[in-house]
C-alpha cells in the first residue's frame, strides 16, 4: 500500500558508483534493473488497468448509492462513504503514478508534489478508516448498550475529519521532499533517487530529493517506518482485537444470520491480511537493509518483489466495495435500482432517436409525448 516512497536503486552496487574526489575508485555503471523494468511494464499495462477499472466502478457505485439512494444514517454509513472516496481518489491517481514509474515525468513540479502527496493522504486515510469501521462494529455488537450514546452522526463526522487531517500530517514529508528533477544533472547520486527509472525509461523523474545527507537518511527511514506502523500494523491490531471480540459475541448466539455474519467478518480480516501483509514484509525487509551493500542481482530481485507485492496491496481498493458495501442486502437492492434506473434512463433518450430515423413527422410526435411525460417519469431517474 505504499506509493513507492523510495526505491532501492541507490543501495548496494549504486551507492559507490561514483567517487569524484578519490581517483583510486573505478567508475561503475548503474545497475540496469531490466527484470524489474519488465515486470513493471507488464503490471502497469495490464494489472493496474484492471485495478483502475474495477476500483473506479465499484467505489463510484458506493458513492452514487449514498448520494442518491441511501442517506448516511449511521456511523458505518459515514465511514463507508469516506472509504469509497479515499479508494476512488487512489485509483484515479494510480494511472499517473504508473506513467511516472515507466516513462519520464512530463508534468510540472507542482503536479509532482500534489499527485504524490494526495496519493499518500488517500492511502493513510483509507487504512485508518477501515480501523474505524471495525471499532464501530465492535461498539454496535459487543457494546450494544453504549452504542446509542457513542454511535452518532456528529461523532462520525468529527472522527472522519480527524482521520483526514492526521493522514495529511503524515503525508507532509511527501509533499515537501518530492521534486521533479533530472538525476543525470545531479552529481550527488546518494542524495537523490530515481536512477532505475532514468536508465530504463526517461530522464526526468518525480521522486524524493534532499539537500543534505542527514535529511536523506532520516527521511528514508522515517517515512517507510511510519507507513508500516500507522498504515498497516495499527489498523491490523485494531481490526484483530475488535473482530475477535465480535466473533466471540456472535458465536455465543445461536442464529443462522449471526453465523453468516461471522463468515463475513473472517473474510474481511483475511482479505486485509492477504493483500497487505506480503508488501509490508517486503517493505520492512527493504528498510532494514537499506544502507547495506548489495549486488545488482540482489537489488534487482528485491525491487521485483516490491513491485509484485505492492500490486497485490493495490487490489484491496477494488475489494473494499464488495466487502464493506455490496455484501449487505440493502446495498445490493440499491445497486439493482441503479441498474434499473440507468436502463430506464437509456430507453427514455434512445427510443426517440430510433423513431427519428423513420420520419420527421413521427419524430415530432414522439418528442412531444416524451416531453409531456417527463415530469411523471422524473422520479425514476437519479
Amino acid at each position: 500500500m505504499n506509493d513507492s516512497l523510495f526505491n532501492q536503486s541507490d543501495n548496494g552496487c549504486n551507492n559507490t558508483d561514483y567517487d569524484y574526489n578519490d581517483t583510486d575508485y573505478d567508475v561503475v555503471p548503474p545497475c540496469p534493473y531490466q527484470n524489474n523494468h519488465n515486470v513493471k511494464m507488464f503490471v502497469g499495462w495490464y494489472v493496474h488497468s484492471i485495478i483502475f477499472i474495477l476500483g473506479f466502478v465499484g467505489n463510484s457505485l458506493v458513492i452514487v448509492t449514498y448520494a442518491f439512494y441511501k442517506r448516511t444514517k449511521s456511523m458505518t454509513d459515514v465511514y463507508l462513504l469516506n472509504v469509497a472516496i479515499a479508494d476512488l481518489l487512489f485509483v484515479v491517481t494510480l494511472p499517473l503514478i504508473v506513467y511516472n514509474e515507466m516513462w519520464s515525468w512530463s508534468m510540472g513540479p507542482v503536479a509532482c508534489k500534489l499527485l504524490r502527496g494526495s496519493y499518500s493522504v488517500n492511502l493513510y486515510s483509507g487504512m485508518l478508516l477501515l480501523a474505524c469501521i471495525s471499532t464501530d462494529r465492535y461498539i454496535a455488537i459487543v457494546q450494544a448498550r453504549r452504542s446509542f450514546r457513542l454511535r452518532t452522526l456528529p461523532h462520525s463526522r468529527l472522527i472522519c475529519t480527524v482521520v483526514w487531517t492526521f493522514a495529511f500530517l503524515l503525508s507532509v514529508p511527501t509533499f515537501y521532499f518530492y521534486h521533479r528533477y533530472d538525476p543525470m544533472q545531479s552529481m550527488e547520486s546518494f542524495m537523490k533517487e530515481g536512477h532505475e527509472r532514468n536508465e530504463t525509461t526517461g530522464s526526468v523523474v518525480c521522486e524524493f530529493s534532499f539537500t543534505n545527507e542527514n535529511t536523506a537518511l532520516t527521511t528514508k527511514v522515517a517515512v517507510p517506518s511510519t507507513q508500516l506502523a500507522v498504515g498497516f500494523f495499527l489498523p491490523l491490531l485494531i481490526m484483530t482485537v475488535c473482530y475477535t471480540a465480535i466473533i466471540v459475541k456472535l458465536l455465543s448466539v445461536r442464529n443462522f444470520q449471526r453465523h453468516k455474519a461471522v463468515r463475513v467478518v473472517l473474510a474481511v480480516v483475511w482479505v486485509f491480511v492477504a493483500c497487505h501483509l506480503p508488501y509490508n514484509i517486503v517493505l520492512l525487509y527493504n528498510t532494514a537493509i537499506m544502507f547495506q551493500p548489495q549486488t545488482c542481482e540482489g537489488s534487482n530481485s528485491q525491487m521485483v518483489g516490491e513491485t509484485v507485492t505492492q500490486t497485490i496491496a493495490y487490489l484491496h481498493c477494488c475489494l473494499n466495495p464488495v466487502l464493506y458495501a455490496f455484501v449487505g442486502v440493502k446495498f445490493r437492492n440499491h445497486f439493482r435500482r441503479i441498474i434499473q434506473d440507468l436502463w430506464c434512463l437509456g430507453k427514455r433518450y434512445i427510443a426517440p432517436r430510433r423513431f427519428s430515423r423513420v420520419t420527421s413527422e413521427v419524430y415530432v410526435s414522439t418528442r412531444r409525448s416524451v416531453d409531456g411525460s417527463s415530469d411523471n417519469g422524473s422520479s425514476l431517474t437519479m
